[in-house]
């Protein structure tokens, strides 16, 4: 129900849009009603509002029901809608609650409807008494409470009002309104609102800034859930076309199919293939392991997870493709606020070494520029680099970018795509092996994905470290293979912990395995400078 306008099936007539406010006392529930009134006025709408107060504070919330009609009045020709006084369960098409329980409570009594209502609610918690004079712990679990409104919801907004009243210095019911205008049932223009905010003269300017906070979080809420939906439907038309997904169990089918779209974005149908063809294979190492599939077939999950995102290494070519790409732009222009008439100017720093470059040169080539390099670097001077900075928006910086993004047709025969597939393989083989033995072993060695990641220094630490446990933790042959699983799982968190490595140093001595290779550095003889 994206709009404003609810068609009752059987009579083609506007019916009005209901919301119920919960509000606790002294969080301005009566100001937003009376808000809201006011509000439907200037846009041109009828509406009523109507209050049930609550027994006490903390004893039950004081709740108003605000009905607005969803025709302009100036279109009724004379008529006049029928409003309720009090909500009807199962029609409401809002409900907004301003403390987390109160919501709770509100979907336990059968008022909200999983087909109709739109559901905001704060996380924020006022504790009742009951809570709060327990001996022990007595909160209520703020997760279920949370469930239980989600299961009674079509659509369910969460922010911690409290939080963002209090970070702009006004009340709950700011943020409320700010929360209900963007959710975009109520056709509530947001220049109308902020309209009347500031007709309440004191302290409209810390309500304003409430109300924009509140916005913005359910607008961006909303755009997360777009996008959520969007890549659910490319997930499932790409399943249709796809009959190369098929026969895989469904245990792991969303993983998977997230992983082949990354892969075959990055390269083509062919790396595509490659990568379900490493997955098949782990897949029926697993089921030797394990024949009852008691694990769920975590590890080729997990597997398929890393693999993908191993697969799709990061390269100047993928870094020109994914700056040049028209959603890059749009997300610019989104973050720094730009509008209409507005200049933006975009300039891409690069600054591309030797191993870059060589990495997308064959393999001869490359190894006779690195050793070039690495003379230098022995030689006392720095590593050779190239600043490039580009006009990505200008005509000429664009083609440039998308230029260098065709370079990955060539890539399959770079000297980094051949060392990379040859590291991809030397870990399956590991976690393969591993599964022969124990599924615990094969599964942390599995995990072990985890420490490729980023580009530069970070790719080859995190390389280095996986190599090192392969070859020397999960290789040792006077250990168990349960003992040997326990000892990766250590040595990859303590990896994991820190860039420098001092942690995994620690647990590699502690686990007896050899130390991490100390790599040579080059000593740089600096002149002495004489103060005369």
């Amino acid at each position: 129900m994206s709009l404003n306008t609810v068609m009752n099936s059987s009579t083609a007539t506007p019916r009005p849009l209901s919301v119920l406010i919960c509000a606790l006392g002294g969080e301005g529930g009566g100001v937003l009603s009376d808000w809201l009134m006011e509000i439907a006025r200037k846009a041109g709408y009828a509406a009523q509002a109507t209050s049930i107060p609550g027994v006490a504070q903390r004893t039950g919330a004081t709740t108003y029901f605000f009905e607005l009609y969803p025709v302009p009045v100036a279109q009724l020709a004379g008529r006049k809608p029928v409003f309720s006084l009090n909500p009807i369960p199962g029609s409401l098409d809002v409900v907004i609650a301003s403390e987390l329980l109160e919501a709770a409570r509100c979907a336990s009594n059968g008022l909200p409807s999983s087909d109709r209502t739109v559901f905001i609610t704060s996380t924020s918690r006022t504790f009742t008494t009951a809570e709060r004079t327990a001996m022990g712990d007595g909160r209520l679990d703020s997760a279920a409470l949370l469930a239980l409104v989600q299961a009674v919801s079509r659509v369910h907004h969460a922010l911690d009002m409290q939080r963002v009243a209090t970070d702009n210095s006004t009340a709950v019911s700011a943020v409320m309104l700010g929360a209900l205008a963007a959710s975009g049932v109520l056709p509530l223009d947001r220049s109308i609102c902020e309209e009347v905010i500031r007709e309440g003269g004191r302290g409209a300017q810390a309500s304003l800034q409430g109300f924009a906070a509140a916005w913005q979080m359910i607008t961006q809420t909303k755009l997360q859930a777009e996008q959520a939906q969007l890549l659910v439907n490319l997930i499932d038309d790409s399943e249709k076309k796809l009959p190369e997904l098929a026969g895989f169990p469904i245990q792991i089918n969303d993983m998977l199919r997230l992983g082949w779209l990354r892969v075959t974005e990055y390269q083509d149908r062919a790396y595509g293939k490659l990568y379900l063809s490493r997955v098949r294979s782990l897949l029926d190492a697993e089921h030797r392991a394990d024949a009852d599939a008691l694990h769920g077939m975590q590890l080729t999950r997990e597997v398929s997870r890393w693999l993908a995102l191993w697969m799709s290494f990061d390269d100047i070519v993928r870094v020109a493709d994914l700056k040049s790409r028209a959603a890059r732009t749009e997300r610019v222009r989104r973050e720094v606020k730009i509008k209409s008439g507005d200049v933006l100017a975009v300039y891409e720093h690069f600054k591309p070494g030797v191993p870059e470059i060589a990495g997308l040169l064959p393999k001869p080539i490359a190894d006779r520029l690195l050793a070039w390099d690495q003379q230098r670097i022995a030689e006392g001077r720095e590593p050779w680099a190239m600043p490039i900075k580009l006009a990505s928006h200008t005509v000429v910086g664009t083609l440039l970018l998308r230029l260098l993004a065709t370079f990955k047709y060539i890539r399959p025969f770079s000297s980094r795509y051949a060392e990379e597939q040859a590291l991809i393989e030397e870990w399956l083989k590991a976690v393969t092996a591993g599964l022969a033995e124990d599924w615990q072993l094969g599964y942390e060695l599995a995990l072990c994905g985890r420490l490729m990641k980023g580009y530069g220094e970070t790719n080859h630490r995190g390389r280095d470290n996986l190599l090192h446990v392969i070859r020397h933790v999960a290789n040792d042959e006077h250990t168990t293979a349960t003992a040997r699983a326990a000892a990766i799982r250590r040595a990859r968190e303590a990896a994991l912990t820190d860039e420098a490595g001092s942690q995994l140093d620690r647990v590699l001595k502690e686990l007896g395995a050899p130390p991490r290779p100390i790599k040579a550095q080059p000593i740089r003889w600096m002149p002495r400078i004489r103060n005369s």
